[in-house]
C-alpha cells in the first residue's frame, strides 16, 4: 500500500470514528437528562432530606427509635445493630465518626428504599437539587399552612390537598418513641406529598412499604 493510500485509510478511519462519537452525544445527552431528573426529585436518599436529618439527630440523642419510622418493622433488628454499631466506633476519632455515621446514614437509606422497592443510589451530597413542590410542601409542614404552594397546585386540587394536609399536622406532634405513632404520620405525610406532587401511585418520598401495610410492612423526602 502506497503512502498515500494509508493516508486516506488513516483519513477515513478518524471521520468514521469522529462521526461514531457525533452519533453518540445525543445519547449521552439523553442519559444525562435522565440523570438530572432524577436526581432532581430525589429527597429521602440526600444529606438535607428528613430522613437523613432524623438520623442525625438519632445518633445526636442516642436514641434510635428516632429512625425506626422510617423502615418496615421486618428491618428494625438490623437498622438497630447498625445504630450500636455506630455508637461505639464514632468515639475513636474524628475520622471514625464521620465513617461510622455515613455507614448508618447508608444502611438506613438502603433499606429505607429498598421497602419503597426502589434501588440504592447511594446518600447525596448537600446542594442536591429537589422538585420544588417537594421543598414547598416540606416548607408548609414547617409554617403550618398551605401557602409555600401557593401556585404549584392547580385551584382544583385545594380541597384534597388541604384535608392531606390538615390530617398530617394532626398526626405531627406523635411522641417520638411511639414508633407507631410516627408510622402514622409518616403514611399521612406520604399522602400528602404525593398529592401535591401530582402523584397518583407510590412515589419515593416516606414509608411506602408500611404505608400499604397489606403488602408489605414504611421516601419519604
Amino acid at each position: 500500500m502506497s503512502r498515500n493510500e494509508k493516508k486516506v485509510v488513516l483519513k477515513n478511519s478518524r471521520n468514521s470514528q469522529r462521526r461514531g462519537l457525533e452519533n453518540l452525544f445525543p445519547l449521552f445527552v439523553f442519559f444525562m437528562l435522565i440523570l438530572s431528573t432524577s436526581v432532581a426529585f430525589a429527597h429521602c436518599d440526600t444529606m438535607e432530606g428528613p430522613l437523613i436529618g432524623d438520623a442525625k439527630k438519632a445518633i445526636s440523642e442516642n436514641n434510635v427509635i428516632i429512625v425506626l419510622k422510617w423502615i418496615p418493622e421486618v428491618n428494625e433488628a438490623e437498622i438497630k445493630d447498625a445504630f450500636i454499631h455506630t455508637i461505639k466506633v464514632r468515639v475513636l476519632s474524628p475520622d471514625a465518626e464521620k465513617l461510622a455515621d455515613m455507614s448508618f446514614f447508608e444502611t438506613l437509606v438502603r433499606i429505607h428504599r429498598a421497602g419503597e422497592g426502589v434501588s440504592f443510589t447511594g446518600v447525596k451530597p448537600i446542594g442536591t437539587p429537589i422538585d420544588p413542590k417537594i421543598a414547598a410542601a416540606d416548607k408548609a409542614i414547617a409554617a403550618g399552612n398551605l401557602s409555600p404552594l401557593n401556585g404549584l397546585i392547580p385551584e382544583k386540587n385545594r380541597p384534597e390537598l388541604t384535608e392531606r394536609f390538615n390530617k398530617v399536622m394532626s398526626l405531627k406532634n406523635f411522641d417520638v418513641n411511639d414508633v407507631k405513632a410516627g408510622r402514622e404520620y409518616i403514611e399521612a405525610y406520604v399522602q400528602f406529598f404525593k398529592f401535591a406532587e401530582g402523584e397518583t401511585e407510590a412515589h419515593e418520598h416516606g414509608n411506602e412499604a408500611e404505608v400499604d401495610s397489606s403488602n408489605h410492612a414504611a421516601h419519604i423526602p
